[in-house]
């Protein structure tokens, strides 16, 4: 099959396209490298002319007085000239329902045209859409990354990006895509929950990865439990860090001679992997009902990871075992987490070694992309 993949996000669909290539199909991806991370792409449509000299600094003072990156025109336009290449393919995927990142109106026209010139689209969802918000508003789930949002409306500033997936522009992107796809797909439990009642819903297909790249580090214990917590300011409340910073406080005073806690924020990416790679223990993400890239990839890698590993996801894949430890938003329960931990530190590589043979059962990257064929099918 010649299968055209659009956008990219935390390297999911160059783990997708590589499965597919392994088993003998024809893949392009078109992306911006997902922004600053500059994946690998076959066509890039990163915006380079508005963001580089002066250009660049009309650009900054057009965003500062009406709040609009001229940018994104950039990277639609340069798609719009794509768009002769982009053509018979068998079956089209879209990262999420803005895979092109522009303006929506724009957005809808390129892939009105692009959906037109190919036989069937598919659609994932795997971040923040129409429908994730508005479930969250809607106060559905028993706990989300709105949470600190509701109870303080001062954050309104750090949650301002996430109303603007509900506005009538991408409201009206998110319809006309609902109105054209074969149907939709989840990566994972935090958007198949949404979506289960969805009538374009077809099921969920776990995150790809590419074991290849990861090695398994045993955790060995030799004096200290290694805990490591990376802060990303932009994301500090939707990942509850604020939860895993009161623990660790608790946890430095009730073992000062048992823990080593390392809490990083922006550092250079070789002394960051240098310390990930040394941690028994990483505490990734609160509001979470499954795990996100950054919890599999640690997984993969034998670390014990505090993220979303809640009910609906031991259910799903029929876990009688923990491979992750599930992060509540609940300070004393993490605390208890992290104490039996240190305590028993001979299930931090039970655990470790559960969560490794789950990545590989469930999220080996060839058998994903064989899980898309039959979606697509």
């Amino acid at each position: 099959m010649r299968i055209l993949l659009i956008g990219e996000y935390s390297r999911l669909h160059n783990s997708v396209k590589e499965g597919l290539l392994i088993l003998g199909h024809e893949v392009t991806l078109v992306s911006d490298g997902d922004s600053f991370k500059q994946y690998p792409s076959d066509y890039y449509i990163i915006p380079s002319l508005t963001t580089k000299g002066i250009l660049n600094k009309g650009r900054q003072v057009l965003f500062r007085l009406f709040k609009h990156d001229i940018a994104v025109w950039e990277r639609g336009i340069r798609f719009y000239k794509l768009l002769a290449k982009l053509k018979d393919y068998d079956v089209v995927q879209l990262i999420n329902e803005a895979p092109i990142k522009t303006v929506p109106f724009f957005e809808r026209y390129l892939l009105n045209k692009v959906i037109t010139q190919n036989k069937k689209t598919f659609l994932l969802c795997c971040g923040i859409d129409y429908n994730i918000v508005q479930y969250m508003l809607d106060k559905k789930p028993r706990y989300s990354l709105m949470d600190p949002f509701f109870s303080n409306k001062n954050l309104l500033s750090q949650y301002r990006y996430i109303f603007e997936y509900i506005t009538s522009g991408r409201k009206a992107l998110h319809d006309f895509l609902y109105q054209k796809i074969e149907g939709v797909i989840a990566c994972d439990m935090d958007y198949a929950l949404p979506l289960k009642d969805n009538s374009k819903f077809i099921g969920l297909v776990p995150n790809p990865v590419n074991l290849e790249k990861l090695n398994y580090i045993l955790p060995v214990i030799h004096e200290k439990i290694i805990i490591f917590l990376g802060i990303n300011r932009w994301t500090y409340y939707q990942k509850g860090i604020a939860y895993f910073e009161k623990a660790l406080e608790v946890i430095k005073q009730k073992y000062p001679d048992r823990v080593e806690i390392i809490i990083s924020e922006s550092l250079p990416y070789d002394e960051y992997i240098q310390i990930y790679n040394r941690a028994h223990i990483l505490l990734d993400q609160i509001f979470g009902y499954d795990q996100g890239y950054n919890a599999l990839e640690a997984m993969a890698k034998g670390k014990v990871v505090f993220t979303g590993a809640e009910k609906e996801f031991m259910e799903y894949y029929h876990l009688e075992q923990r491979v992750a430890i599930n992060a509540l938003p609940n300070v004393n329960a993490l605390v208890n987490e992290l104490s039996y931990l240190i305590e028993n530190p001979i299930e931090i590589e039970a655990i470790s070694k559960r969560a490794r043979e789950f990545i590989e059962k469930e999220h080996e990257y060839i058998a994903v992309a064989r899980k898309y064929l039959e979606k697509w099918y």
